[in-house]
């Protein structure tokens, strides 16, 4: 693919207008983290998208508000092309990411959502010879390749503060395929060590990868290892613009490995990407302050929320993302369904931790529907809440995030 001008992380976010189509408009930088438009603007009816117009969303770890403005403005100039592959524009951004994280060309690829990455590194390096290690409870997308791929999948629990245990997952599979570390972990939330990522490395087998999932990064003080790709390390990081930047529904990710890694990868597919998620990614991304803002507001509405929890007597994991365990000192599923029943989705639980659902953090008016919610379905009789079915089964999906 060609490549435009090797530039680094510094001078890529002073040159916003000089980026392709999107310099016809330029990054506004948001004056709040929920500044954006709401993530329904412009729909003629919430009924349209069929989701209750009073429900709130805290079941798939979406970020509660839309893409910021200068991105919804370059995304309706786009629309009116939407007849034109404009194939080119991958290639370009390709280039840009690459060196906004200060790789060589060749060791980053973008598909739509992080979701391929994840699947398509797990069926490049299991196989029923060569196993996946994981932390337990952790995002199951991995699991479920690796099951069907005719891999065995070792499933190591976390350690009693939440925290990965490294010696254990190599232990589990000294000549594992493929080793998946989530980063800060889902559904946790709880962040790995940069220097455990590291002892992992050094401690496996030559020849087993180890895939680290930085979905959530953005939101906590974890350490990234992206610097490792560019050190040529038997590792792929997988990043995406779901989260913190709001487009989960746009669909926009990327895998970052060095070259013969990555053309294992692409054996799978590599498509062209929406040019709209394209412009919109670039847009966001030369936003400096978008990150700094939405991880700050993100972490005040959290904690808030862990303070009336912890007021309330309920555990939670410590979580550093925009989501988090709750025990419910009970079994999680029907306190799932009768929170639906009062206009508040949570997401699932795991098998490993039956009595703790996740919860998405929203917005500040989210977590106070949360909060009422919870009171009241915490109050029901067993016999009520195990009785009641989810209200919603349109908007459940158990692979979702």
């Amino acid at each position: 693919m060609t490549q435009p001008t090797p530039i680094n992380r510094r001078n890529f976010l002073r040159m916003g207008a000089t980026l392709p189509i999107a310099a016809t408009v330029l990054p506004s930088l948001a004056t709040s983290a929920f500044a954006a438009p709401p993530a329904a603007a412009g729909v003629p009816a919430v009924g349209y998208i069929d989701v209750p117009a009073n429900v709130a969303l805290l079941n798939i770890n979406e970020y509660p508000s839309g893409p910021t403005q200068a991105a919804v403005d370059i995304m309706h100039k786009m629309a009116v092309s939407g007849n034109r592959y404009y194939m080119n524009e991958t290639s370009k951004f390709n280039g840009e990411l690459s060196a906004y994280h200060d790789l060589k060309p060749g060791y980053l690829t973008i598909y739509a959502g992080s979701t391929e990455v994840l699947h398509f590194t797990t069926l490049a390096f299991t196989s029923p010879t060569r196993s996946l290690v994981t932390a337990d409870p952790t995002f199951e997308q991995t699991w479920r390749v690796a099951e069907s791929n005719g891999a065995k999948v070792h499933k190591v629990p976390l350690k009693a503060d939440y925290s990965y245990d490294m010696k254990a997952m190599v232990a589990a599979d000294p000549n594992a395929g493929l080793y998946y570390v989530c980063n800060p972990n889902n559904p946790t939330g709880v962040p790995v060590k940069r220097a455990d990522i590291e002892w992992l490395l050094a401690n496996k087998a030559p020849g087993s990868i180890v895939l680290v999932d930085e979905a959530y990064i953005h939101f906590s003080d974890a350490e990234s290892v992206i610097d490792l790709v560019g050190k040529d390390k038997d590792l792929i990081v997988s990043r995406t613009f779901s989260k913190i930047y709001s487009m989960g529904g746009l669909r926009f990710g990327y895998a970052m490995a060095r070259p013969d890694l990555t053309a294992k990868l692409h054996f799978y597919n590599v498509n062209a990407m929406s040019t709209t998620a394209i412009q919109c990614a670039k847009i966001q991304l030369a936003d400096k302050q978008l990150i700094p803002l939405r991880k700050q507001a993100m972490a005040d509405t959290r904690d808030k929320t862990f303070t009336w929890l912890a007021k309330n007597n309920y555990a939670f994991t410590p979580s550093q993302t925009n989501h988090f365990l709750l025990n419910v000192k009970q079994p999680g599923a029907p306190v799932v369904n009768a929170l639906a029943h009062h206009s508040v989705m949570v997401g699932r639980t795991w098998a490993a931790m039956p009595n703790w659902p996740r919860i998405t953090v929203g917005s500040p008016s989210d977590m106070q529907s949360f909060q009422s919610a919870f009171l009241e379905v915490m109050q029901l009789p067993d016999g009520k809440m195990n009785a009641l079915t989810h209200p919603y089964p349109h908007l459940l999906n158990q692979h979702a995030c």
